[in-house]
């Protein structure tokens, strides 16, 4: 490997080598001297090392020492003590995973530092075919071989922030450890010049392969991936695993017919999460596992019909739901969707998800032919509710399901399923789920369906309207009773094994967020006017974050987008509501006090700032202010800052109490005010900012305005 190397100038060679003989035994400098002489002579600079591999730090100084930096290990080192399993001794199985392994470990332990402060470190391990397939005479060689095969993994993993790429390589080649098992001829014709160019291209900085394995010899490289079968749950939730069920699902366990290839610990855990919830849940069909991820047509899939499912539920349900979607008798409005003795008790119009839902979570997709879905690679993508007339507060509803088209997005399938639902004869709405299965795509039909409901950006320009909403730690946990029980959203272990820090909130539950805040602000809560939601999922959010919800007003239809506030992250996009037009010859319903204007953001935030900063602000306002915020020359919203009593307040609406001043300013100059832009004393001396009442509080306008609300 050196030899070929050398003709690289690019390198720099800290050659190490002991000299010892193929057990480990005795040791010489001249096989590096005599290595380090060829690089030499071909115009490379090299240095020779002779300290054992287990004195990894000592090594890598040397290379430090002569050259400045470490880029790259090749961890090469090799002794054989071949005996038969019950042959081998202590001292046999001890040295070889002391050179193979250990060496392995100490010498890129004691780079690794380096590489990460450089931002740049590669990292080759040298296995052996017997590591991977195992060979006779050599149990204590391939245990060494296949354990370099899991460090390398690992450290790939580990480094590929720092740009550390780690590979591994299985070479068949001549060498002085080869050539005591294989005949002359052979070693001189596996020449190591038919291994080196690989090992060459996996350590350049223009190659980004990371975790791979590489047969390679001959001048013939290949690589190896693993492959896992469909397999089998042997076991339902009142039925338990026995024996006698593996022997007799043990054809179907073996049969890679169709077989899955994970490539992390992640893509692996995740299969049995979904075994744990399809258990629990009641759910394990025919071919439970359904690992494949494979769609074999769309021509046979689509307009195949899911089992009917049906759907009981009470007020309980709806008041459940609502309560799951952020709904809080802290908000009078609200009292409508909890309190089922209200004389306008409604239920939400997102409530319509609920009902559908059932067909996808009994396992209804896995009965459907052409379909053949790993449904730990499922994630929800679009969703589209139409509501026909308002829902019923209780009722026995029946949903039917259709494939409605199948379309290969390159890098997964995405199907479409239509969902209609019925009390009785009639028809109460209509759902369109669009499923994304990661990995199933390549099968050569069509990318785009004119069946889909498109998603649709928002106009380019400030939203009419912005809300900002609180989930709480629980919301997941409360949202997950109106049927979703998948336990990624309760429990820490499944959201760890996908690839999540916390248990995250259900995409549905930021779904009735966003359309609640929609009804309030554009339809004063009047389920009647809710036609159509559609919305797409974008990245998830942890319970206990705040949703803001960004309105734009067109016509009938309001455009949404929905973010996580404290990170800014966008987690509903190309989203909107479709209203229905307030009844002939009234006039149209405004937004509710606020919609539309800019200031709620601000208010909103200096309301959350009173919570937490409440006592503090009192000491140093001592005041209460009342506003009013004007829009085309008319009163658009009323607000008042109590920091005078108790630990502070924020009120929205009409005040109760004295203010201690009033202030009367257009929603636009309150922007420029809080941005800086203008200052409150200028403003007032301008006639752009009244007062009444104590006009000397102004000057405390800027402890609030700039100190608390910065945007």
């Amino acid at each position: 490997l050196e030899k070929t190397a050398a003709a690289s100038s690019f390198f720099c060679h800290n050659m190490n080598d002991l000299g010892a003989d193929t057990k480990g035994g005795g040791k010489s400098s001249a096989a590096a001297d005599k290595v380090v002489e060829e690089i030499r002579a071909k115009g490379g600079k090299a240095v020779a090392n002779y300290d054992s591999v287990e004195d990894g730090e000592k090594l890598i100084q040397s290379a430090l020492d002569a050259f400045g930096r470490i880029d790259i290990v090749v961890n090469n080192a090799g002794i054989l003590r071949d005996r038969s399993f019950v042959r081998t001794s202590d001292l046999d199985w001890d040295l070889i995973h002391r050179v193979h392994l250990r060496g392995s470990f100490l010498v890129s332990r004691a780079a690794w530092n380096h590489m990460k402060n450089q931002n740049f470190g590669r990292i080759i391990m040298t296995a052996s075919a017997a590591g991977i397939y195992g060979n006779f005479g050599q149990a204590n060689y391939s245990a060494a071989k296949l354990g370099m095969l899991g460090l390398a993994n690992t450290l790939a993993i580990e480094g590929r922030k720092y740009n550390i790429h780690c590979n591994t390589i299985a070479p068949i080649a001549g060498s002085r450890l080869t050539e005591t098992v294989m005949p002359p001829d052979l070693v001189a014709s596996l020449k190591p010049e038919y291994v080196a160019p690989l090992v060459l291209w996996l350590c350049h900085e223009q190659c980004q392969e990371n975790g791979g394995l590489f047969e390679v010899g001959a001048g013939w490289i290949g690589k190896l991936r693993w492959e896992r079968s469909q397999g089998r749950i042997l076991r339902q939730k009142s039925k338990p695993m026995t024996p006698e069920g593996v022997r007799d699902q043990w054809k179907e366990i073996c049969d890679f017919t169709n077989a899955t290839k994970p490539t992390t610990i992640q893509e692996s855990l995740a299969s049995f999460v979904t075994v744990l919830s399809q258990v629990e849940s009641g759910e394990v069909g025919a071919n439970p596992a359904a690992a494949a991820t494979s769609v074999a047509s769309d021509t046979m899939a689509v307009g195949q019909k899911l089992p009917t499912s049906s759907f009981s539920y009470s007020h309980t349900q709806c008041i459940l739901y609502a309560l799951g979607v952020g709904m809080s008798t802290k908000d009078p409005d609200h009292l409508r969707f909890l309190y089922e003795g209200h004389p306008d008790f409604s239920c939400l119009p997102t409530f319509g998800v609920i009902p559908s839902q059932s067909s996808i979570m009994d396992g209804g997709l896995s009965s459907v032919p052409g379909l053949n879905i790993d449904f730990t690679r499922v994630l929800h993508g679009e969703q589209y509710l139409e509501l026909y007339k308002p829902l019923p507060t209780s009722g026995e509803l029946i949903s039917e399901a259709t494939v409605a088209d199948v379309l290969d997005k390159g890098s997964g399938a995405v199907i479409l399923l239509d969902v209609n639902t019925y009390s009785g004869k009639e028809l109460l709405c209509y759902n369109q789920f669009s499923v994304f299965v990661v990995g199933a795509g390549g099968f050569g039909v069509k990318r785009n369906s004119d069946k889909a409901k498109p998603p649709l950006p928002p106009p380019n320009r400030a939203p009419d309207a912005v809300v900002i909403d609180s989930t709480t730690r629980d919301q997941a946990a409360l949202y997950r009773l109106s049927g979703d029980w998948n336990p990624l959203h309760i429990d820490p272990s499944f959201a760890a094994m996908g690839g999540f820090k916390k248990p995250i909130l259900h995409g549905l539950c930021s779904f009735g967020f966003a359309g609640r805040h929609v009804l309030k602000q554009f339809a004063d809560n009047d389920p009647s006017r809710f036609k159509a939601i559609k919305v797409r999922f974008a990245k998830p959010v942890t319970p206990g974050q705040s949703l803001q919800t960004e309105m734009w007003k067109e016509g009938n239809r309001i455009h949404i987008q929905c973010k996580v506030k404290e990170t800014g992250e966008v987690v509903l996009t190309g989203a909107y509501v479709d209203l229905h037009g307030t009844s002939e010859g009234s006039p149209e319903k405004l937004p509710q006090q606020g919609g539309g204007l800019q200031s709620e953001l601000v208010f909103a935030e200096i309301g959350r700032r009173i919570k937490d900063l409440g006592s503090e602000l009192v000491k140093k306002v001592n005041a209460v202010f009342g506003w009013e915020i004007t829009k085309d020359g008319k009163k658009a919203a009323q607000w008042t800052i109590d920091l005078k009593n108790g630990s502070g307040s924020l009120h929205k609406g009409p005040y109760t109490g004295k203010a201690d001043v009033t202030i009367t300013i257009s929603d636009e100059d309150f922007m420029e005010v809080v941005k800086g832009n203008l200052m409150p004393q200028k403003a007032f001396f301008s006639g752009k900012l009244k007062m009444r009442g104590n006009i000397m509080l102004s000057q405390k306008l800027e402890v609030i305005l700039k100190d608390y609300a910065k945007l």
